[in-house]
Parts: C-alpha cells; sequence; structure tokens
C-alpha cells in the first residue's frame, strides 16, 4: 500500500512539472515519463523502456555521461547544455535539468528526475551573434586601421590586431579593460585626455599621436574618436579609430625639410629664417632676453658671376656657408641664406653689443682665407649691417627694417665692414620713402609743370634762353622744387617719367609760342644720370622733338660732369654724340663741383660750360674760388666754349663776371623761374633783340 503510494506521488509530482520531465534510475534505463515528455516526441516513439543517454548526441554524451556519473556520485542536483534526439532523427539543443529523488524506501534504488527545456532557437542564436561577431572581428583585423572600443571610464572594450600590434599587445588578448590612455606615449597622453572629454561630450574628436615601440621606429597616427549612443541618446561607448600616417609624415617633414632648406648651400631659407626669427623674438620677450641679427651682403658677387660664371659664384656660397656654420655657436646662432649673396644670422641670449660686434668680426674673417676655384682666386668683400632687439626694435619686421637699413647704409658709404643700426638711419629713410612717394603722386596727378629761368646776356640784358626747372604746386598754393624729390632721380622709372614729362611739356610750350608766331629762344633740359642707363635716352629725345616739329637747334640738354665718369657713362657719352649730331646743344653744368677735368671737355660733345652757383657765391670772399671762376673765365673762349654763370644774385657779382670774359649769366639778379605765360611775355618784349640775333647767326 505504501509502495503504491509513493509511486502513485511520484508520477502525481512528474506530471505537475510543465516541462518534459522522466524518472530515471541510476543505470539510465527511463522507468516514467510525463504528458510533457510524450508529447515533444510527438508519439513517433516511446521513451519508455530505454535509456535515455541514447537520445544524447554523440558528440555530447561523453561530458554527458561524466556529469552523470558526478551527479550519482556527489547526489547533487546539476544542470547541463546538450543536444537531444527530435522526430526525424534530429537533434535541438536543450538544457536538462537532474536531480535525485526524495521518494523512495530503504529498500528501493533511488530515482533521479530528468527534465529538459529546449533551447534551440537560443542557442542558434547565440551561435549566429558570435559568428556575426567573429565576422566582424576578422573584418576588423584585416582593418590596417587600428581600431578600439572604449567604455565611458576611458578603458579599452575590445581592440583588433592592428591595434595591438601597434601598441604592443598580444594578438590573441581578449581580455581587455586596460585605461587607454596609458597605452598612449606620455608626451601625447594631454591631447588624447582632450579628445576623449570632447568625445564624452557628444562631439567627434581628433588629434595627432604617436607610438613608439622598444628597437623600433616611430609610427605616426590620425585618431578620431566617435561617440556611441544608446537608444536613449546616451553615450554607450567610444570608437577611436587610428591610421597610420607614417609614411605621409615622413614625405610631409621631407618636403617641409625642402620647403625650409636652401638646395645650394644647405642652410635654412628665407621661409625657415623668418619663422626662427619670429620664434626667438617671442620667446626673448618671454624671457627678458635680447636677440641680435645680422644681415649680410657678399660685395662685388656680380663681378664673380660675370667673369668666372655662374659656376663659380656657387662656389663661393657653399664654401662661405659651411664656414660660417663652423664659426658660431649652434645653440645661440641660427644661419640662413635670403636668397642671391645675402646671408642672415640670429644671436639669441645676447649680453650685450659687443656679441653682436664680435661675431660679425669672426664672420668677416671668413674671407680672410682664400677661397679658389679651377685655379682663380674668388677674391670679394662682406658687409654686415646690424640691429637688436629690443633696443633698435620691438617686432620682427621693425628688426629686418633696422639691420637692412644699417646694410644699406655701409654699402652708400663704400661698402665692407660692419655697421650697427642707428636712429639716424630711420629720419634718413623715411626722408628717402616720403621723397618717393611725393614723386609717384606728383607723376600720377600730373601736377608736374615747368618753370622757366631767363639766361640773360651780361653785356645788353636781352634774354637769350631760358633753363626749364622743375616745379609743382602744393596744396598750400606753394611751390614744390626738385630738392624735394631729390631720391626720385636716382630711381630709372622715376627720373625716366619725370624726364619724358617735362620734355613734352617744354616741347609742347615751344610748339605753342611757334605757333603765336613766336620766336623763340633756346631752352635747356636737365637729365639725370638714371634715364641713360637704358641706352635709349637720344632716340627717344629726338623723335619727340620730331614729333613737335621744333628745330633741334632751340633744345640744350645738361648734363653733369660726374655723369661722364660714373657707371653707365658709355651710354651717356653715345647718347651726347647722336644728340649733338642732331643739332641739340650740350651743356656741362655744376661744373667744378665734381671731378672736373680738361678731357671731360676735350673729348666729350660739350657747347657751354655752365659754373656753379656755389663758386659764384663765394668768389668774392675766397681769393681760391676768386682765381678759380677767374681761370674758367679765360680758359672757355679758347676752348670754343659758351661760358655761364649760374646764380647771381647782386650788381657787383655780374660786374665781376664780365671782367673775367662771362658773356651769359642766370639767377634771381634778372629773373627767378617763371610759367610760359610769362614767358611768352618776354618772348614778345624782346622780339626786335631776336630778329637781330638769328638775323647775325643765320
Amino acid at each position: 500500500m505504501t509502495s503504491m503510494s509513493n509511486t502513485t506521488q511520484k508520477h502525481f509530482i512528474v506530471e505537475q512539472i510543465p516541462l518534459p520531465t522522466w524518472v530515471s534510475d541510476e543505470n539510465g534505463l527511463i522507468l516514467y515519463c510525463n504528458v510533457e515528455c510524450t508529447e515533444y516526441w510527438l508519439d513517433t516513439f516511446s521513451p519508455l523502456p530505454e535509456q535515455w543517454l541514447d537520445f544524447i548526441y554523440p558528440a555530447d554524451l561523453d561530458e554527458v555521461k561524466n556529469r552523470w556519473l558526478e551527479a550519482i556520485r556527489l547526489q547533487k542536483r546539476i544542470e547541463l547544455k546538450c543536444r537531444l534526439l527530435q522526430v526525424g532523427n534530429q537533434y535541438r539543443w536543450c538544457k536538462l535539468s537532474i536531480q535525485a529523488s526524495k521518494y523512495h524506501g530503504p529498500s528501493q534504488v533511488n530515482e533521479w528526475y530528468v527534465s529538459f527545456l529546449d533551447i534551440d532557437h537560443d542557442i542558434q542564436e547565440q551561435q549566429n551573434l558570435q559568428k556575426n561577431i567573429e565576422i566582424q572581428n576578422q573584418m576588423l583585423d584585416i582593418s590596417e586601421d587600428c581600431i578600439k572600443v572604449l567604455n565611458v571610464d576611458g578603458t579599452v572594450s575590445h581592440m583588433n590586431k592592428s591595434g595591438c600590434l601597434a601598441l604592443g599587445i598580444p594578438v590573441d588578448e581578449t581580455e581587455f579593460g586596460m585605461k587607454w590612455l596609458e597605452l598612449l606615449p606620455p608626451h601625447i597622453r594631454k591631447r588624447g585626455r582632450v579628445a576623449l572629454k570632447k568625445a564624452l561630450q557628444g562631439k567627434v574628436a581628433r588629434f595627432a599621436g604617436m607610438s613608439c615601440l622598444p628597437n623600433q621606429n616611430p609610427e605616426y597616427w590620425d585618431n578620431m574618436l566617435t561617440p556611441i549612443h544608446r537608444e536613449n541618446g546616451e553615450i554607450g561607448q567610444i570608437l577611436c579609430v587610428s591610421r597610420n600616417v607614417t609614411q605621409q609624415h615622413l614625405a610631409e617633414n621631407q618636403l617641409r625639410n625642402m620647403s625650409e632648406r636652401d638646395e645650394l648651400t644647405g642652410l635654412c631659407n628665407r621661409r625657415s629664417f623668418k619663422f626662427q626669427l619670429k620664434r626667438t623674438l617671442a620667446y626673448s620677450k618671454d624671457t627678458q632676453t635680447s636677440v641680435g641679427l645680422l644681415l649680410i651682403d657678399l660685395d662685388h658677387f656680380k663681378h664673380i658671376n660675370d667673369t668666372l660664371g655662374h659656376s663659380a659664384g656657387d662656389h663661393l656660397l657653399k664654401v662661405l656657408s659651411k664656414r660660417f656654420s663652423h664659426c658660431v655657436d649652434e645653440e645661440r646662432c641660427f644661419v640662413a641664406r635670403l636668397g642671391g649673396d645675402e646671408f642672415a644670422v640670429i644671436i639669441n641670449n645676447l649680453k650685450s653689443e659687443n656679441d653682436v660686434r664680435d661675431l660679425a668680426a669672426i664672420l668677416l674673417q671668413q674671407l680672410n682665407q682664400p677661397i679658389t676655384y679651377l685655379g682663380n682666386v674668388l677674391n670679394g668683400g662682406m658687409s654686415i649691417g646690424c640691429a637688436i632687439y629690443p633696443q633698435d626694435a620691438i617686432d620682427q619686421s621693425g628688426l629686418l627694417s633696422c639691420a637692412d637699413m644699417a646694410l644699406h647704409d655701409l654699402k652708400a658709404r663704400g661698402r665692407g665692414g660692419i655697421r650697427m643700426y642707428d636712429p639716424c638711419m630711420m629720419q634718413m629713410t623715411e626722408t628717402v620713402a616720403s621723397q618717393l612717394n611725393l614723386a609717384r603722386q606728383l607723376i600720377r596727378h600730373h601736377t608736374i609743370q615747368p618753370y622757366y629761368q631767363p639766361k640773360v646776356d651780361l653785356r645788353t640784358h636781352h634774354v637769350v634762353g631760358f633753363e626749364a626747372l622743375l616745379r609743382w604746386h602744393t596744396t598750400s598754393a606753394q611751390r614744390g622744387y626738385p630738392a624735394q624729390i631729390a631720391e626720385a632721380f636716382k630711381d630709372y622709372n622715376l627720373a625716366s617719367k619725370i624726364g619724358e614729362t617735362m620734355q613734352h611739356q617744354v616741347l609742347r610750350d615751344i610748339a605753342k609760342w611757334i605757333n603765336l608766331g613766336i620766336t623763340p629762344l633756346p631752352v635747356s633740359l636737365n637729365a639725370a644720370p638714371v634715364e641713360f642707363l637704358r641706352d635709349n635716352y637720344a632716340e627717344r629725345l629726338l623723335k619727340k622733338i620730331n614729333q613737335f616739329q621744333i628745330p633741334t637747334y632751340y633744345i640744350e640738354i645738361e648734363v653733369t660732369e660726374h655723369m661722364l665718369g660714373d657707371r653707365g657713362s658709355e651710354y651717356v657719352i653715345r647718347a651726347l654724340n647722336k644728340l649733338k649730331q642732331h643739332g641739340v646743344r650740350i651743356a656741362l653744368d655744376d661744373f667744378g663741383t665734381g671731378f672736373s677735368s680738361l678731357t671731360h671737355i676735350r673729348d666729350y660733345p660739350i657747347d657751354s660750360l655752365k659754373v656753379d652757383c656755389s663758386f659764384i657765391q663765394k668768389m668774392q670772399h675766397d681769393p681760391s674760388i676768386y682765381a678759380i671762376v677767374q681761370a674758367i673765365g679765360l680758359l672757355a673762349p679758347n676752348l670754343s666754349l659758351g661760358l655761364i654763370a649760374e646764380g647771381i644774385e647782386t650788381p657787383e657779382q655780374e660786374e665781376l663776371l664780365r671782367q673775367f670774359g662771362y658773356s651769359i649769366g642766370q639767377g634771381f639778379l634778372f629773373e627767378s623761374a617763371i610759367d610760359a605765360n610769362q614767358v611768352i611775355s618776354i618772348l614778345r618784349q624782346n622780339q626786335p633783340y631776336l630778329e637781330s640775333h638769328y638775323n647775325a647767326l643765320s
């Protein structure tokens, strides 16, 4: 009765279990199974009486047996996963739960409840998910980019193969969790920390990084951090993609080096020099120290190129560059070639002006040791202009200007040596700039106007000609004078434009006088030395004269005697000869103030001499000048030259000049410079004289 009661009770309990369940003895024989179990197999076969281990997938059998025996031995409940036979000889994943029955008597064998839950769908999903993860990992590992998934606390959740190799982590590592920032080189961590903070704020961050493993060259990376958002909008993880840009970095460095280095000498070029100067001045400003700047120019370098060829000049530059580099302190000095024959040296942590002078002297000495090329000694000189920050200037542009002014001042005074910047140089530079700017405005606004100063016969006081003088009216209704734009006459473009304007307006005035039926008088035009440098002065002037249909004997050109000995004098002489051949008269202006030479008078096509006003002003007070003026008066007639005295201001001066044999003069005693309309009045009043004068000439 009791036995039946226990069996019935066990069966009742088994039937109450909602999962397929059977009762088994310790030998694995199925003693009873519930309805859920029968329905699972759909009456395809009866599990009774069978060994339940026969339903286990062969590949899982050994593990299940071992676990089953372990449960029997330890009399404990176990759970395991395995594949069970299903309809159509199909196996499905199930989760087995095995535990001993409590309902058996002392003489009965131990019985076990075995129930299972079909988890095949879940397992398949897990396997598919795992497969997808493996595929994704394979895809990530194939990528050459280093891909890392970071947790919001900055730890590494996952890293692909490239990332492991780059950071020295085993490629088979599956447990990460290390701090990402600690994987970066110390000097890169600050950038990484800033980027991570930005990514945690929901923004895409980017920074340049570097990795350096033992016994390997450094590698450079472009890192991009992108936040990964959950469905609720929160940031769950950070995706860090690092691309190896080492080759690009090296190529950029090579290009940068090429762009910052002078190809010929290997020194830093102008671009690199400006960057270094800017950085040095910024450092000096922070540390309250001084900086010296030396600008170096090789004197007469063009002569070497012209006589021995550019290869000789290149050789000189390369040798000097090496000497410059070797004779300076590399920690304090920076040497650069700015281009052509120009070099620059920056000295930081300057202690005194003597540091600049001492280094400049050492640089000058580099030419003392001969430099030869193909058996020829390359002779040359060196000019060095120096300036100091912040003594002379407080910024890069100002310091460069000061050193440049010192260099140009040195070259203007004869070249060679060292010149420190002086504030008075700035005043001179500003004066030059102001004069050039004024000249450009005069040309641009067409305000240049010729005024005419009469030349007077000292015996009859009749006007015999005019000198065309440059004038213009200022905004304050005052007249402007050539001395206010003296620097413009050293510039070919400006001097030529001013000269052409004067020629055009003078020729236009003469043509106007002729058209009015008035017989003109000769007009002299001043020519600046630079106007002859293109070797076409005579041709251009003659063309203009022909355009206005003016007889050439109405035109006279005044040149100064130093033009006959300066650079380009051959162009001046050729132009004067050509003009002389076409009937244009030539006057030697400011005679006596330059390197006066009888050769100039004898060999060149000179028609008359104009004695400078400074001699006229001093001749009554200086015996030596008195003798010179008198001697010129005796000399000129014997050389068949006309003689004109400039700057006559008193009757006493006029009388003395007449005694010396001077026939023509000009100055305030007779008339100051007048405009073209006033000239017409003089020409009309002077008409009877003019007619008799020209009749006498004919």
